[in-house]
């Protein structure tokens, strides 16, 4: 995940994931000129690395390999704070489902953490592939039970 929070790191964090990795590029506060010139940028390490790289918000973006919380071309990844919001992601055609926050994040200070638990239910079972996200770090993942996966910002700064 990415957010305007993270500056220079940025270009650190994507040259640090594991090939097959994905970002989630959100910087929904960057104005639309410099959005699209950040994007092109990272779907250039992105292609050069092995990456998934996929748009959050509305406007579409030039090399865009899927979408976040939309439908759209290529890869679907989608929000799910609950059950019933991974079950509707599920039947919206959701590839990917980020369960979130799991812990206390800098991202949503004001959420509530589901805490292990309730994160592992709210992803059990579900036919697209589960993400932990939300204060969480290499540490927090191996102590999780039913993702695929992890994703943070501040983990990679």
């Amino acid at each position: 995940m990415t957010d305007e929070r993270m500056g220079e790191g940025l270009w650190r964090a994507a040259r640090r994931l594991p090939r097959g990795s994905g970002i989630v590029f959100r910087h929904y506060d960057t104005p639309a000129a410099e959005r699209r010139r950040l994007f092109a940028r990272l779907l250039r390490i992105a292609r050069a690395r092995g990456l998934v790289l996929v748009r959050a918000g509305a406007a579409r973006l030039p090399g865009e390999m899927g979408t976040h919380g939309r439908n759209g071309p290529g890869i679907t990844t989608w929000p799910a704070h609950s059950r019933r919001g991974a079950v509707a992601g599920v039947r919206r055609g959701a590839d990917v489902l980020f369960v979130s926050p799991v812990f206390v994040t800098r991202s949503h200070p004001d959420a509530p953490a589901l805490g292990a638990r309730r994160a592992a239910a709210i992803a059990r079972g579900l036919p697209a592939r589960r993400i932990a996200l939300g204060g969480m770090d290499a540490r927090r993942y191996v102590r999780l039970t039913g993702f695929d996966g992890w994703a943070a910002i501040d983990a990679w700064l």
